[in-house]
């Protein structure tokens, strides 16, 4: 049963029952047991040669997840393009043109783990035309790393990852000042970074619903990718950050929350297919397959389906022939009702009563994020695809763009290009049931899809 669609496709790989471990001398894998503390999703992001791949190459070297056989494989790549180092962005550039040209194009996704956590890490483009790669990793992230150069500071691309992952719901940014080896160790320079990146998240608005600063917290870290300093370990080279209570990056990242536990309270479940065997075996048989978006339901839940408005009452949920008494997110499960209710593919169904129901609108306020080389504007037709439902829409007004380079918002722009971020009025051919995406992701978001192409030309975030 596939899952419910995110804002963005989602490739992130399956990651193993145990964690795997590597034995630092021997290099042999071994599995480790202990208690499963669940999983964190976490992308790294900012501008081009900032430092990204290398930073979750030392990752992986330094929590031991690397094979004898690929880091042989690597140290012989490195030698062949003339370095006398082992290369670390090289384990996740894994594209060829990306090692030809030494950049990353696609999202390189890696799982690792500690005795306390579990990681997924994706690997996000810096170049501006991959700007879309960079919004599909963070549509499923609970925390973002945004690398920057301390000799180059924030600069525009740094500040587009920062509004797009806050955008996009990311409420944790871990801002490395990454290269602080190439100047010395000098911490008045990686003030300065923190102080410009401060400033920028106190004044940017990029949909109204208030500053980056409110709406994710920020932890400022002096690291050197290379090197491993104030990434696993400490660094005798920059005491001054140990010594104002500053974490290294992955005792930071092994305290975070994940987003389940952030949206906990708000109970979804997105129906994506009725299934009815119409055999001898199960003549009567009618179930609702789907994914819980968020929250949990239990048997004999009494619910709501909406937009349609009908009400049941939960008797089953299973997957396959395994009964379970309650679920919750992000399990995908089929339910039985009480009553034979004829729900369409896209309908929610909620608890009966609950607080902060899902609205049903037929016009649609929203944030995108534009990602087709073919600017947008107003009067375009296109496929909104919400939750499993994929409905036609008009883009009626364009409300304002956010330019990157002032930071202001530009009113009623003619149209929005490639990689910018605006607010529009969608009017849609038949109603849905939404939340604000700030309250729940997964009923929250959806995408555009060109109907001629059937490109995805945007991801958007319910106002």
């Amino acid at each position: 049963m596939p899952p419910t669609s995110s804002p963005i496709d989602q490739h992130s790989p399956a990651l193993p029952n145990r964690p795997v471990v590597i034995d630092a001398q021997s290099m042999s894998c071994s599995f480790a047991r202990g208690e499963d503390l669940g999983i964190l999703r976490l992308i790294t992001c900012g501008s081009v040669d900032d430092g990204k791949s290398t930073l979750i190459g030392r990752l992986l070297l330094d929590t031991k997840q690397l094979r004898r056989d690929t880091l042989e494989a690597i140290d012989r790549t490195s030698k062949a393009r003339g370095g006398s180092t082992l290369d670390l962005a090289l384990i996740t550039d894994g594209l060829r043109a990306e090692r030809e040209q030494g950049i990353t194009i696609d999202v390189a996704y890696r799982s690792f783990s500690t005795p306390r956590r579990r990681f997924i890490l994706g690997d996000t483009p810096g170049h501006v035309q991959y700007t879309r790669n960079m919004a599909t990793a963070a549509s499923t992230a609970d925390a973002a790393i945004i690398l920057v150069d301390v000799r180059q500071g924030v600069v525009e691309q740094t500040r587009r990852h920062a509004c797009i992952a806050v955008l996009l719901g990311v409420r944790h940014l871990i801002v490395c000042v990454n290269k602080m080896d190439l100047i010395g160790f000098d911490r008045a320079q990686f003030e300065r970074v923190r102080e410009d990146f401060t400033r920028f998240a106190l004044a940017t608005e990029p949909d109204g619903s208030g500053p980056l600063a409110a709406r994710a917290e920020t932890t400022f870290i002096p690291i050197s990718a290379l090197r491993g300093d104030h990434v696993a370990a400490g660094s005798s080279a920059m005491p001054w950050h140990a010594e104002g209570g500053g974490p290294t990056l992955l005792s930071h990242l092994e305290s975070l929350p994940d987003h389940a536990a952030d949206e906990g309270t708000l109970s979804r479940f997105c129906v994506q297919y009725i299934i009815r065997p119409q055999t001898s075996q199960h003549h009567d048989y009618r179930g609702y397959a789907g994914q819980i978006a968020s929250g949990s339901l239990r048997v004999g839940d009494s619910i709501t389906a909406m937009p349609s408005g009908l009400r049941s009452r939960i008797t089953r949920m299973h997957v396959g022939t395994e009964s379970l008494p309650a679920a919750r997110a992000p399990q995908s499960i089929a339910i039985e009702l009480a009553d034979d209710l004829d729900l369409t593919r896209g309908e929610l169904l909620v608890p009966e009563n609950a607080p902060n129901p899902p609205r049903v609108a037929g016009t649609l306020e929203a944030t995108l994020v534009w990602m087709s080389p073919q600017p947008l504007t107003p009067g375009k037709r296109l496929l909104v695809k919400h939750t499993a439902r994929t409905i036609t829409g008009v883009v009626k007004t364009i409300q304002h763009r956010l330019d990157m380079t002032t930071l202001q918002r530009v009113a009623a722009p003619p149209t929005l290009a490639l990689n910018e971020i605006g607010q529009v009025t969608i009017r849609l051919g038949q109603e849905i049931a939404c939340d604000a995406y700030r309250i729940c992701r997964g009923t929250g978001a959806f995408i555009l899809i060109d109907e001629q192409t059937n490109n995805t030309v945007a991801a958007g975030m319910i106002v």
